[in-house]
């Protein structure tokens, strides 16, 4: 009896000491790339926070993205606020925290931005507002990001990120989806350049609306893109898809994208193309 006490108690002490040890241990010192299960050292990875085994670009904040992206940014519509159409339980809670973690009033950052002297309208859609979801501000953000650009005949660049309609706004969300692509109709029938860049994910309402939309679709490498998830599609076929199904490369081999730009090649390249392809001010 003693003997099984004292392995007891030696036990517990060692489960105690893991404990201890782990506690001394940031949660996030370690990344693992969810494509290619490479394990990074997170101090490690560079600004663009990108996996250097298979380029995926780990998912970022519009701030994060903001640092590199552009050589001066000004925000807009910084002060619209949902009024929780629904009045669904929890939401307001939920809604305070993600605008404490990311410092935007939802999940879009839109303003005024320049690239090598270069003007044109700017939206990033932040995955960690979220999940990126496209509730009514989200909507109504994007709409007045075109309507301003259309008034000032700029090009629009939008990078999505987003897991879909908000659910805590039901048939509000999925109304934007419809208010955004007027707005862009408007901007496309000016005669002006509208790029989309997708990032990872880009689903759901987003997807079957202004995520498609563009003059030109770009994506960064291995970004998850489609409508609906992985489960879902496999609960309504019966059966297993490919794993790579979703990868934005396979959906450029299907014609939806029209190239696939890694972020560190992102600010050369949008200042290419609106310099050529963007029409300014007359």
């Amino acid at each position: 009896m003693r003997l099984y006490k004292a392995k007891n108690t030696l036990s517990e002490r060692h489960v105690q000491a893991n404990r201890q040890a782990d506690a001394k241990v940031p949660d996030d010192l370690w990344r693992t790339c969810p494509k290619c299960q490479r394990t990074l050292f997170a101090a490690q990875m560079d600004e663009y926070a990108t996996c250097p085994g298979c380029g995926y670009g780990f998912r970022i904040s519009a701030k994060q993205r903001l640092s590199w992206l552009v050589d001066s940014a000004i925000p807009m519509d910084t002060d619209l606020q949902t009024k929780d159409p629904l009045n669904f339980p929890g939401y307001a809670a939920k809604l305070a925290k993600a605008q404490e973690k990311t410092g935007l009033n939802d999940s879009v950052w839109t303003g005024h931005a320049q690239i090598d002297n270069v003007e044109f309208n700017l939206g990033i859609m932040d995955p960690t507002f979220i999940m990126g979801s496209l509730g009514t501000i989200t909507g109504e953000k994007i709409t007045r990001l075109f309507e301003d650009a259309t008034k000032r005949r700029w090009p629009v660049v939008l990078f999505t990120a987003s897991g879909g309609a908000r659910m805590q706004e039901g048939i509000m969300s999925l109304m934007q989806m419809a208010k955004v692509s007027a707005a862009i109709a408007q901007h496309d029938a000016a005669g002006l350049m509208y790029i989309v860049v997708l990032t990872d994910p880009t689903t759901g309402g987003v997807t079957a609306s202004f995520a498609m939309e563009g003059d030109i679709i770009l994506s960064e490498p291995r970004a998850l893109v489609g409508f609906a998830g992985r489960r879902v599609i496999e609960q309504t076929m019966h059966t297993e898809i490919p794993a790579d199904l979703q990868d934005a490369e396979n959906v450029l081999k299907h014609g939806f994208i029209d190239h696939i730009v890694a972020r560190q090649d992102e600010k050369s390249t949008l200042a290419w193309l609106i310099k050529y392809g963007g029409k300014q001010n007359d």
